[in-house]
């Protein structure tokens, strides 16, 4: 199985971040040992704030390997901006299973809830372009900071994932099955993020849980999440 990290600033994260990809690489290691998986894609860079660009390889862990780095994320990007590239990076990294944390940029910078759930519509059509039996785990946006003050983004935040659950019910198929995973259990924006928006430690545990969790419970692959919060 080649898993394929996609998102945006909360998935690529920062220098000095520990990142959800790398609890997710822990769990997987734990789960479907060595040789039993691999992480793909074109970029292994974290997002250097200093120099505004993803230069950074300081990861909060330095025995993170180079090979489990992998990923298509970017500060800022979204399914505006991956749907039109996703077919090519499937083709290119051989990608079987998508992970999928996107939506939250869109919808405070780019385009509406409507507009950006036909982004995703695209993205996953154009996924299937490159691999017919691409499996998708997509996380539903969880509202950052700016909800609790601005009305009218939190509404379409909640649109977005209401539209987003209807597609995944609509592009779902036995031979590309596309999950909704839940929202990670016990998230709170005050305690998981360092600032209202991108995970801290515990964040990054609960975010890897929500996609490990579907894939075991909805596919059998891998265990249930056992990181350090998978109890709390």
């Amino acid at each position: 199985m080649r898993f394929l990290f996609v998102g945006d600033s909360m998935t690529v994260g920062k220098a000095g971040d520990f990142t959800w990809r790398y609890r997710m690489w822990q769990h997987l290691e734990a789960t479907l040992g060595d040789g039993g998986y691999a992480i793909t894609g074109p970029r292994t860079e974290l997002y250097d704030t200093e120099a505004n660009a993803p230069l950074s390889h300081a990861y909060g862990d330095e025995a993170f390997p180079a090979s489990a780095r992998r990923h298509l994320a970017g500060w800022g990007e979204g399914w505006l901006h991956m749907a039109p590239v996703i077919a090519d990076t499937v083709r290119a990294a051989r990608a079987d299973i998508l992970l999928v944390s996107l939506g939250l940029i869109d919808l405070g910078f780019y385009t509406d809830s409507t507009q950006t759930a036909a982004n995703a519509r695209a993205f996953v059509t154009a996924a299937r372009t490159a691999n017919p039996r691409i499996k998708l785990v997509l996380l539903p946006v969880i509202p950052n900071i700016r909800a609790e003050s601005d009305a009218p983004f939190a509404a379409e935040c909640d649109r977005f994932n209401t539209l987003l659950a209807k597609a995944v019910a609509d592009l779902d198929a036995p031979s590309s099955p596309v999950l909704l995973a839940s929202r990670p259990a016990g998230y709170d924006i005050h305690t998981d993020t360092y600032d209202g928006t991108h995970p801290g430690p515990s964040g990054e545990h609960r975010l890897a849980a929500a996609f490990a969790d579907a894939m075991h419970q909805a596919w059998g692959v891998g265990g249930p999440y056992a990181g350090a919060l998978a109890a709390a």
